[in-house]
């Protein structure tokens, strides 16, 4: 197969051509991708509707704000939110995880004074989005974030039980505690009868049997729950309090915060802190929830920045149209994952139902009996005292720092709850690093073997020391080190010792073990060998880059070499340092590890298992994403990843050579060809100018026409990236050259040839830098998949 010479001409004629058709194309595929998502986003947001519209006047009644504020809540949330957020499927509104605090606020300021906090902690998470802070959010240990849900819970479930019975929920929990035996001695047996009836469907909806039974349960239980209730107390004529939502003109705005500085900061920070992380989290396990039940058709990966800027915008909105504070929802993000939902459209279109519903349903609503909306918070603030949460606590041992968050969020405060949280988790890690057990023992054959375990700080340092001088000096020693951190003081001490005991005549063999399998350890070197064989982690030499400082001279004294005495050193400029002491990192640290292996390669020749062919960007490292060693990859970099048609003009016989060499001469089994998001070149290639000169590097790119125009024609469907379409030309470009290439891979004689005998195999590859993300081309389809690579391991 041979190509059709180009002429430059014709080459720069046609590339802005093929750029319009590309950037046209791609509107029509958003277009069509919307009118193919369409219906399972509108079904969606209709369910999640049905569960958000009790949801939210329960919660409203549990703060004792207005029951209105609830509804422009779940609005906002799911406009606001839904559009601007980093996480699709994720659908924002008002949540129980900020009741306790919203309801200590009202009570406070008042309520148009906490409208304008829920303003000013907007404000702070857009900030915060705009520091890029948002994973930092993820630090807090999730011990801390399930105590401080519980504590909520038990909090909501105690004051709300006050409605149930038939009374009013005092200021707190405590004193909620204390009016029980007055609040069962005077019971409503009316009230506690409609909450009774609620909760027994609410807890029996999802248990329906038969046919008919799978037919009703597809209405959620929240919704049939209240629904139930209502007409019953409707039909039989109850005397009971009943969902007032007054007019609209008389809503409540927000006003100047009024009050002591200090206390508005903290109420400030307490609704940020809470809401972003709850929100954060709530992400990450809908992300985990997608990928879980959805194979292909995933929307992207959650943009935790994105989605804390989506958050504050929404709380702005909220806070200054009335409307309690936002964050993003677990049970409805639940409920919309599972009704099938493919895009953010499901949530923005549930919020616009809610605004609907608040217009149009006010008769309908105004029906609803306090006492059933009071039993549904109830049982959603018991379901947040999980099992599972307590079960996970329990088996990493943290159970001390979930219960402390939770007495301290039940009888403080949530910010409260949650320092005492951190500062209970801390001290327990500190007891941790501080608890190490060294014992010492003599072993038959006359060895003293020194056992450490735990982690071995500075605190340790006295008892190691202590034990280490009992060993006679020319006796032989084993230290076995049962940890995974050992610090500076610690360090010093052990490799003292050993030269000291040593010089003595003494002999020392010190080894380490994880949980993953043995590991030998030597405190004279910083690279363990596992096993007893030597190995290399790809990344080792890597490790401190992100120094950004090119040392002059090595900074390890038994390695520094000594100045000649008769010339002063030349100076070096930073580029020929960072070189020198990546040399000299790699003699001292790597090279005595992988001397062995090169040695083998050396005396046997190279016979790696396939040909790697990715681009020159600096951001890629093969071994690393490949987790392979010397001898492992026959790699060719390029600008671009091109493979050159055979005879195309101008080709760069390079490739084609190197293609040719690993084919027939190493007999490699596969060739991958690796693109990567952000590609320099395809950005050149998508965006070169007709009229700008002809340099080596645009003729180059001119390999790259044919990819150019595989995303323009319309006989190729556009490559996707693990069910979702890319998130620009870009990256499309990206991902349709790799498939090209493999393609212009094929017209190579010796690949053909190889093809036709079943000895060779051709992958395509993609790599998501800012991701860290490996995508694999699923054969006979345009198709890049991320399963088999997942971090979390559910499809490995």
């Amino acid at each position: 197969m041979t190509a059709t010479p180009r002429t430059p001409a014709a080459d720069e004629e046609s590339t802005t051509k093929l750029r319009k058709e590309a950037h046209e194309r791609a509107r029509e595929e958003a277009r069509a991708q919307l009118r193919k998502d369409l219906p399972a986003d509108l079904s969606a947001s209709i369910a999640v509707f049905l569960i958000a519209l009790p949801l939210s006047l329960g919660i409203a009644l549990a703060t004792g704000a207005p029951l209105q504020a609830g509804l422009v809540a779940a609005a906002a949330g799911g406009i606001v939110a839904g559009r601007l957020g980093g996480a699709p499927l994720q659908v924002s509104g008002p949540a129980a995880g900020l009741t306790v605090v919203t309801a200590e606020l009202i009570q406070r300021y008042g309520w148009r004074t906490t409208c304008a906090i829920t303003v000013l902690a907007g404000l702070c998470q857009l900030g915060l989005a705009l520091l890029r802070t948002a994973r930092s959010a993820l630090m807090v240990s999730p011990a801390i974030v399930h105590g401080m849900l519980a504590g909520i819970g038990v909090t909501i479930a105690l004051a709300q039980l006050h409605i149930v019975l038939g009374g009013t929920p005092q200021s707190s929990a405590v004193a909620n505690v204390l009016g029980l035996p007055g609040q069962l001695a005077d019971l409503h047996p009316i009230a506690l009868g409609t909450s009774v009836l609620t909760l027994v469907v609410l807890l029996g909806w999802p248990r329906l049997p038969g046919r008919t039974g799978r037919a009703l349960r597809k209405v959620p239980a929240a919704l049939a729950a209240v629904a139930t209730a209502t007409a019953v107390a409707t039909l039989a004529g109850f005397s009971l309090p009943r969902v007032d939502l007054p007019s609209w003109r008389s809503h409540a705005l927000p006003e100047l915060p009024e009050g002591p500085v200090l206390g508005l900061i903290a109420a400030v920070l307490t609704i940020t802190l809470v809401g972003s992380v709850e929100s954060l989290l709530s992400a990450v396990a809908t992300d985990k929830l997608i990928a879980s039940e959805r194979g292909s058709n995933r929307p992207p990966r959650a943009d935790l920045n994105r989605e804390l800027r989506g958050q504050g915008a929404a709380n702005i909105v909220s806070g200054a149209l009335g409307g309690l504070p936002i964050t993003g929802v677990a049970v409805r993000s639940v409920a919309n994952v599972k009704a099938g939902a493919a895009s953010r459209k499901s949530a923005m279109l549930h919020g616009l139902w809610v605004l609907l519903a608040a217009g149009l349903l006010v008769p309908v609503l105004d029906l609803i009996p306090l006492a059933a909306l009071a039993a549904l918070v109830m049982a959603v603030g018991v379901q947040m005292v999980s099992i599972t949460h307590l079960r996970s606590v329990t088996r990493h041992r943290e159970i001390p720092v979930y219960a402390t968050t939770i007495v301290a969020v039940v009888l403080g405060g949530v910010l409260e709850g949650v320092a005492i949280g951190i500062a209970v988790a801390v001290a327990l890690a500190l007891h941790r690093l501080a608890r190490t057990r060294i014992t010492l023992e003599q072993l038959d054959n006359g060895v003293h073997r020194v056992w450490a375990r735990g982690q071995l700080t500075f605190l340790a340092v006295p008892r190691l020391s202590r034990v280490l001088n009992q060993i006679p000096h020319d006796g032989r020693a084993l230290i076995e080190l049962d940890g995974s951190f050992m610090d500076h003081a610690a360090y010093e001490t052990l490799r003292d010792w050993q030269d000291s005991h040593l010089a003595h005549g003494g002999s020392v063999e010190v080894t380490g073990r994880k949980a993953d399998g043995s590991q030998h350890f030597d405190p004279a070197r910083r690279t363990p060998q596992r096993g007893g064989h030597q190995c290399c982690r790809p990344w080792t030499p890597w490790q401190n880059h992100c120094d950004h400082r090119a040392a002059e001279t090595p900074t390890d004294p038994a390695t520094a070499a000594a100045p000649s005495a008769s010339a002063a050193p030349a100076p070096r400029r930073r580029g020929a340092g960072q070189l020198a002491n990546g040399i000299s990192a790699f003699q001292r640290d790597t090279a005595p590890h992988v001397r062995d292996e090169l040695a083998r390669l050396a005396r046997e020749g190279q016979r790696p298992s396939q040909l790697f062919l990715t681009c020159a960007d600096s951001r890629l490292v093969t071994s690393m994403i490949t987790a392979s060693g010397p001898g492992d990859l026959f790699t060719v970099r390029n600008v671009g990843n091109l493979v050159p048609l055979p005879g195309a003009e101008s080709t760069d016989d390079s490739v084609a050579a190197a293609i040719e060499y690993a084919v027939d001469v190493l007999k490699v089994d596969s060739i991958t060809v690796c693109g990567h998001s952000g590609c320099g070149a395809m950005q050149a290639l998508l965006n070169s100018s007709p009229a700008a000169p002809m340099t080596p590097l645009r003729r180059w790119l001119r390999h790259g026409l044919p990819s150019l125009e595989r995303m323009a024609s319309r006989h190729h469907a556009w490559a996707r990236i693990s069910g979702r379409l890319p998130a620009d030309a870009v990256e499309q470009l990206c991902l349709t050259n790799v498939v090209q290439q493999l393609e212009h891979l094929r017209a190579h004689e010796s690949v053909a040839r190889r093809l036709a005998e079943g000895t060779l195999e051709l992958h395509g590859m993609y790599f998501h830098v800012g991701e860290a993300q490996a995508y694999l081309l699923s054969e006979g389809e345009d198709f890049f998949d991320c399963r088999v690579f997942d971090t979390v391991g559910q499809n490995a």
